[in-house]
C-alpha cells in the first residue's frame, strides 16, 4: 500500500504534525463530500420498513429472518459469470434449435423443472454466443473452469448486472418451445470483482470520530460492503446486551457497493450490528444479523460488534505509547522462534494470580515461571514468541465455559480422554484455528470478554510485556478459511455476500480441503481483508512476524502486496513465514501461483521445510497404525531397529536420510551442491523428495527448520513410538536435544515447539487441536511433561489404541524431574551456539555456498555421524575463524578421521567447555588429535569445535 495513505488501516483520527492533521482532514472532508454526492438509495429501502420491524430484528434471538422463501431447494452452480459482461458454462453443448437464457427473479420465486417452462421470472435475458478472443488475464484466472460456451450479456442488458446481482439468477438450456433441459445457478465472483473494483480502495468497518470535518462535534463512519444486498441498516445498541436498539438505515455507492451512513455524536464503545437483506441460495431473500466482518471490538461470544477506537487511552495499557520494543533483526535468519498457546503457557501456573491464568495478562506477570523461563530462552538466544490464533475464535466459550473432573486412572485408561471430550465443545481450550473475526483479539484470554477496550488492552499489555522480556511477537493468522459459511450462525462472510468471500468447485460447492470452509484470496476483496487485517495487527498491536496457516492456499500475488501494507503499516520490515504445502483444489497452481514451497522463491516469504524433519523423526507428518513405528535417522534406522524393523536391512534408507539431514543443514537451497550417498555430486534441486526437488528456496531466510511443533504428536512422543525399548531415559533426553541440534546448527529460520525444550508430551496425542487442557499441559515446575497421562482422545487416535497402550504403560520412558532439567538446560547451550555466529544463519545463498561444506559423505560415510565445516574468514559476526560440528546420532561413540583438519587449533565451542555446560560429555568424552586429524564424539551427542 503507499505511503500517501496513512488512514488505510486506521480507525480513527491520527495524531501528529497539525499539518498532517489539516491534510488528512482535508482529504477526509473531500471523500465524504464525495460519497455525499454518489451515494443512491438502495431498491428496496429499509426507510420503508417500520422501526418497530427493524429493531425486533436487530435485538432478537435469531439472527436470520427468511422475507421470501425460495420457490425451489438450492441446485448447482456450474456457470461463472467471468467479468461483467461475459459468462461460460463449462462442459454443455449447445445444438441445433437450443438456446441458452438467463431468467432473473428479486423475489426468489424460480421455478426450473426438466421439461417445463420456467416459472416466476420478472425477467428472461437471451445470451449473445461470445466471439473473439478472450482477455488474457481473464483467461488465466478462470483457467481452471475447463472448455464450455461462452456467452455475453447484451450491451443493454449488461446495464441491468447490479439489479441481477441483488436476484436469485438461473441459467438454462432449453429446446426449442423453451422447455428447459439443463439449469444451473452461476458463480458471481467474476462479476463482482469486475464491477466493483473501486471497493478495493474504499475504507470499510468503523471509523470512530472520523467523520468529515463539517459536521457538528464528533461524527463515526460506518461502512459494509455488500453489492449484492436489496437493503442494509445499521443497528446501534446501548451495551453489550441491552435493548433500546436505534435503527439506522443505510445508503450504497454505486460505484463500489459499498453501503455507508455516518452518526454523528459519540459512538465510542457502542455495540453495533447490521441487518442485511440479501439473497442467499436455496433459502431465498433473508434479513441477516451479521457482525462487521471488519470489527476490532467484540462483545462475549461474539455477538455483537464494538465500535473501539484504537488511538483512545482506554485501550491501552500503561505506557504503550512510549513503549520500547525489539529492535528489526538483521536478517530473517536470525529468528529463533518459541511457538507457544496463550492458554498452554499459564493455566497450569500456579504462580500466576488465579484469575489471570490462560489469559493474556499471565504474560505480564514478571516473577511468575512461565516468565521467568522465558526469560531464560531469551537470554540464551531465542528471538521471538509466536503466538496461537490470538483473533477471534469461533470455538471457545467466552463466558461460562466448562472445566471437566479428569478421573486419577491407569497411563493406558480410556477414563481421562472420556472425561475430556465430554465437554470438549463448551470447554476453554481450542488451538484456535476457526477464524470468526480476524480483526478483534479473541475474548477468551480477556479477563472481561464484553469489554472490547479491555480485550484490546490486554492484548496489547501481553506484547507489552514480551517486547520488555526482549521478545519479539508473532501471530498465528488463518485467512485460508473460516470455521463455517452459509447461514451457520458463526458464518459472516458468507451471510453478507453469499457465494463470494468462499472458494467453490465446480458444483458451486464450498471446498473444504483445509478442513473447514475455504476461504477466496484470488477474489480481490478477500484479499483485501486479509492483507488489511494483517496491516491492522502489525500498526495498532506492533506484531513482528506472522506465521500463515495454510499459505500455500493463498496466491503469491496477494502475499507479495501484503508484505508490503504490513512494512508500511508498521514503518519497519515484518517478517511472513507459513505452511506451503502443496494440496487441494488450488495444488500445482490450478488456480493461481500459490505461495507455496516451490513457488516462493526469491518472494523473502519462508516456509516450513518438511525434508529434513521427517528424515530425522522417521515416517511422516500423519502416519498411523505400523507406519507409528517407522524410524528415522534420530530415532535408530537400521543402527538401533525396533521390533517392527528387527531384521530389515536399513542402510540404503538410512543412508538417504542422512543426505536428507545434510540438506535440512544446507538449509534446503536449490544451488547449494552436495556429495551424495550414491557418490554424485548435485545441486540439492537435483536430488529428488518424493516426486519434487529436495533443494527448494532461493535464499536461507525463505526456510523455516523445525523438527516438531502444535501438529501431530510431539518429538518425544514420537520417540517413544518409535526408538526401541529399553532405550533409557537419558538417551531419549540426548535423542530429543540432537532433533533441537538439527534445527539450531541448520541455516534459515529456526522453529521450536514450546515445551520441546522440557520433554512436552501429549501421551501420543496426534492431533490435541480439541483435547482439552489435561492433553495440552505445559509445566514449567519441570516435573512432570505429561506422558502416560491416559489414552490419547478417540477421535483421532482410537484406532491406534492397541499399539499405544504398550508403549503408555511401560514406566522406563516417562522421565524424571532431573532428565528434564538437564533438556531445558542443555537446549539452552544450543541456542547460546546458534547466537554466538553468524555462521549458523548465514545471510545469502551465496555465503552457504561458499562457507558450508559437509565432512563424511559419499558412498564412503559413516551415516551416523553429520559432520560440516563452516568457514568464518573475514565473514562478519562469525565469532570464530573455522566451525566444525558433528552430530552422532548412534548410542556408541564414534570416531571420524578428516586429514584436511589436522594440525588445527581446534577446541571446543566455549558454551560445551564452560564449567557450567549442562552436557558435560563434549567436554570430558570428545577429543581431537590434531597430527591425524581424528575426532572421537560421544554417544548421540552434538559436538561443536571452533578455531578462534
Amino acid at each position: 500500500m503507499s505511503a500517501d495513505k496513512p488512514d488505510q488501516y486506521a480507525t480513527s483520527a491520527h495524531t501528529g504534525h497539525p499539518a498532517a492533521q489539516r491534510q488528512r482532514a482535508r482529504g477526509r472532508c473531500a471523500a465524504y463530500v464525495f460519497m455525499l454526492m454518489t451515494i443512491v438509495a438502495s431498491s428496496a429501502s429499509m426507510a420503508a420498513v417500520s422501526g418497530d420491524a427493524l429493531r425486533t430484528a436487530c435485538d432478537a434471538a435469531e439472527t436470520a429472518t427468511i422475507l421470501h422463501p425460495s420457490a425451489q431447494p438450492a441446485r448447482d452452480a456450474r456457470v461463472y459469470w467471468l467479468d461483467r459482461q461475459r459468462i461460460q458454462w463449462p462442459a454443455v453443448r449447445v445444438n441445433a434449435g437450443q438456446r441458452i437464457r438467463l431468467h432473473a427473479s428479486a423475489d426468489a420465486r424460480l421455478f426450473a423443472a426438466i421439461g417445463e417452462r420456467v416459472r416466476g421470472a420478472d425477467q428472461a435475458l437471451t445470451l449473445e454466443n461470445l466471439d473473439g478472443e478472450m482477455p488474457a488475464a481473464l483467461r488465466e484466472r478462470f483457467k481452471f473452469i475447463g472448455d464450455g460456451v461462452q456467452l455475453r450479456l447484451s450491451a443493454n442488458d449488461a446495464a441491468k448486472l447490479p439489479t441481477l446481482l441483488r436476484s436469485e439468477v438461473l441459467l438454462t438450456l432449453e429446446d426449442a418451445q423453451g422447455r428447459v433441459l439443463d439449469a444451473t445457478a452461476v458463480q458471481t465472483p467474476g462479476a463482482l470483482d469486475d464491477l466493483y473494483a473501486a471497493a478495493e480502495n474504499a475504507l470499510l468497518g468503523v471509523r470512530v470520530n472520523d467523520g468529515p470535518m463539517f459536521s457538528a462535534g464528533p461524527s463515526t463512519p460506518f461502512s459494509l460492503w455488500a453489492p449484492t444486498a436489496r437493503a442494509v441498516a445499521l443497528c446501534l445498541y446501548p451495551s453489550p446486551t441491552g435493548g433500546d436498539t436505534a435503527v439506522v438505515p443505510m445508503q450504497q455507492d454505486a460505484n463500489t457497493g459499498v453501503w455507508d451512513t455516518l452518526q454523528r455524536g459519540s459512538v465510542r464503545d457502542r455495540a453495533y450490528a447490521y441487518l442485511v437483506d440479501v439473497f442467499v441460495p436455496g433459502v431465498g431473500i433473508v434479513r441477516n444479523r451479521v457482525t462487521d466482518p471488519y470489527s476490532v471490538g467484540l462483545t462475549a461470544d461474539s455477538k455483537r460488534s464494538v465500535a473501539l477506537d484504537l488511538d483512545d487511552a482506554s485501550t491501552k495499557p500503561a505506557g504503550w505509547d512510549s513503549a520500547s520494543r525489539p529492535a528489526s533483526l538483521a536478517s530473517p535468519t536470525d529468528m529463533t522462534i518459541y511457538e507457544l498457546h496463550v492458554r498452554d503457557f499459564s493455566i497450569g501456573d500456579n504462580t500466576v494470580r488465579p484469575e489471570w491464568r490462560g489469559k493474556y495478562l499471565a504474560f505480564t506477570d514478571a516473577d511468575a515461571a512461565g516468565m521467568r523461563h522465558l526469560r531464560a530462552l531469551r537470554k540464551a538466544g531465542m528471538t521471538d514468541v509466536h503466538l496461537l490464533p490470538v483473533f477471534d475464535i469461533a470455538t471457545i466459550p467466552e463466558r461460562g465455559c466448562a472445566t471437566p473432573t479428569i478421573p486419577d486412572a491407569a497411563a493406558d485408561s480410556e477414563a481421562q480422554q472420556a472425561a475430556s471430550i465430554a465437554v470438549a465443545a463448551k470447554d476453554c481450550f481450542n488451538w484456535g484455528y476457526d477464524p470468526y473475526h480476524f480483526n478483534a483479539p479473541e475474548g477468551s484470554y480477556a479477563t472481561d470478554p464484553d469489554n472490547g477496550a479491555g480485550r484490546v488492552r490486554e492484548f496489547r499489555a501481553m506484547v507489552q510485556a514480551l517486547h520488555a522480556a526482549g521478545l519479539r511477537v508473532g501471530m498465528d493468522v488463518v485467512y485460508n478459511h473460516t470455521t463455517t459459511s452459509g447461514q451457520a450462525s458463526s458464518s459472516v462472510l458468507d451471510r453478507i455476500v453469499p457465494g463470494y468471500y468462499q472458494r467453490l468447485d465446480a458444483n458451486g460447492k464450498v471446498e473444504r480441503s483445509t478442513c473447514c470452509d475455504n476461504t477466496a484470496t484470488e477474489h480481490r476483496m478477500m484479499a483485501k481483508l486479509m492483507i488489511e487485517s494483517a496491516a491492522l495487527w502489525a500498526k495498532h498491536y506492533r506484531i513482528d512476524s506472522f506465521r500463515f496457516d495454510l499459505m500455500g492456499h493463498q496466491p503469491r500475488e496477494a502475499m507479495a502486496r501484503l508484505q508490503r501494507a504490513v512494512d508500511d503499516a508498521a514503518g519497519r520490515h515484518i517478517d511472513l513465514i507459513g505452511e506451503g504445502w502443496n494440496f487441494g483444489e488450488i495444488a500445482n497452481g490450478a488456480r493461481f501461483v500459490q505461495a507455496s514451497q516451490l513457488s516462493l522463491n526469491n518472494s523473502g516469504i519462508a516456509t516450513f521445510s518438511d525434508r529434513a524433519r521427517d528424515a530425522l523423526r522417521g515416517g511422516g507428518c500423519c502416519d498411523s497404525g505400523e507406519a507409528l513405528m517407522a524410524q528415522g535417522l534420530l530415532s535408530g534406522l537400521h543402527y538401533a531397529p525396533n521390533a517392527m524393523a528387527a531384521g530389515k536391512d536399513q542402510r540404503e534408507a538410512l543412508l538417504r536420510a542422512a543426505d536428507m539431514a545434510r540438506i535440512g543443514l544446507a538449509g534446503t537451497l536449490r544451488d547449494v551442491r552436495m556429495t551424495t550417498f550414491a557418490g554424485d555430486t548435485k545441486r540439492l534441486a537435483e536430488i529428488d523428495y518424493v516426486g519434487q526437488p529436495a533443494g527448494y528456496v532461493a535464499q536461507p531466510g525463505e526456510v523455516v527448520n523445525y523438527v516438531e511443533n502444535h501438529d501431530n504428536p510431539t518429538l518425544f512422543d514420537i520417540f517413544a513410538l518409535k526408538l526401541p525399548r529399553g532405550t533409557s531415559r537419558e538417551d531419549r533426553a540426548r535423542v530429543q536435544l540432537l532433533g533441537a541440534a538439527f534445527v539450531s546448527f541448520s541455516q534459515g529460520i529456526a522453529y521450536y515447539h514450546a515445551g520441546m525444550e522440557v520433554l512436552r508430551s501429549k501421551s501420543l496425542d496426534r492431533n490435541s487441536y480439541d483435547s482439552g487442557d489435561w492433553f495440552n499441559r505445559l509445566d514449567f515446575t519441570y516435573t512432570d511433561n505429561g506422558f502416560a497421562a491416559g489414552l490419547p482422545p478417540a477421535r483421532d487416535n482410537g484406532k491406534d489404541w492397541a499399539l499405544l497402550k504398550p508403549v503408555l504403560t511401560d514406566a522406563s520412558i516417562k522421565p524424571r524431574p532431573e532428565n528434564i532439567v538437564w533438556m531445558r538446560d542443555a537446549f539452552n547451550d544450543l541456542l547460546k551456539i546458534r547466537s554466538s555466529s553468524t555462521l549458523f544463519r548465514m545471510r545469502t545463498a551465496n555465503d552457504v555456498e561458499t562457507r558450508l561444506s559437509f565432512r563424511n559423505v559419499g558412498p564412503k560415510q559413516n551415516p551416523l555421524v553429520i559432520a560440516a565445516h563452516l568457514d568464518g574468514t573475514e565473514y562478519a559476526g562469525a565469532g570464530f575463524r573455522e566451525i566444525l560440528y558433528f552430530l552422532n546420532v548412534s548410542p556408541e561413540a564414534q570416531t571420524l578421521t578428516f586429514p584436511e583438519e589436522s594440525a588445527k587449533s581446534y577446541v571446543l565451542h566455549p558454551v560445551q567447555r564452560a564449567t557450567d555446560a549442562a552436557d558435560m560429555r563434549p567436554a570430558k568424552e570428545a577429543r581431537y588429535d590434531p597430527r591425524r586429524g581424528l575426532f572421537t564424539i560421544p554417544a548421540r551427542s552434538a559436538v561443536v569445535y571452533v578455531v578462534k
